[in-house]
């Protein structure tokens, strides 16, 4: 039999609630760190180029390409239409250009899916359109685009 409490004792604190108090605490403490470390690991992979050796010794060239692209004037609008190809406007100073070639790689940005390779069809509107819908998600992608001997690549995110 259990004696009996008297009322002071009974809101006291004391080493049972420091215990319950600390093992919560503590808990919570874990699962977050617990969920944190899963993210982190699960998500980005941290590798941005494979040799950074070699990836500095072109960046003079990219930087030259990238003048040059720059020098073309030429600009892209990407949209999603609802039945889920890509519509992309590609013009220069001058207008539209409708007599380009453009190609392009969608790229899962934290590599969770499959990267998606698309061709588009120039359209009478003087865009052109993907000739297959791309899934739904984030994606980044990067077109390349050919005119007359003339090539510009471009990166464009899409949600």
């Amino acid at each position: 039999m259990t004696p009996k409490r008297s009322p002071t004792e009974i809101g006291r604190f004391n080493g049972r609630h420091m215990t319950m108090i600390l093992i919560v605490f503590f808990g919570i403490i874990m699962a977050v760190n617990f969920t944190m470390a899963r993210l982190a690991v699960t998500g980005f992979s941290g590798t941005v180029v494979d040799n950074s050796y070699v990836a500095s010794q072109n960046f003079n060239s990219w930087l030259n390409a990238a003048d040059a692209q720059e020098k073309l004037g030429w600009t892209v609008q990407v949209k999603r239409r609802v039945d889920g190809r890509l519509q992309v406007e590609v013009s220069d100073r001058s207008g539209p250009l409708s007599a380009a070639k453009l190609s392009a790689v969608a790229v899962h940005p934290l590599g969770q899916k499959q990267s998606v390779s698309i061709d588009f069809e120039p359209s009478t509107q003087g865009d052109f359109l993907s000739s297959r819908p791309l899934p739904l998600g984030r994606w980044q992608l990067a077109l390349t685009i050919t005119k007359a001997g003339q090539s510009a690549h471009i990166l464009k995110d899409l949600r």
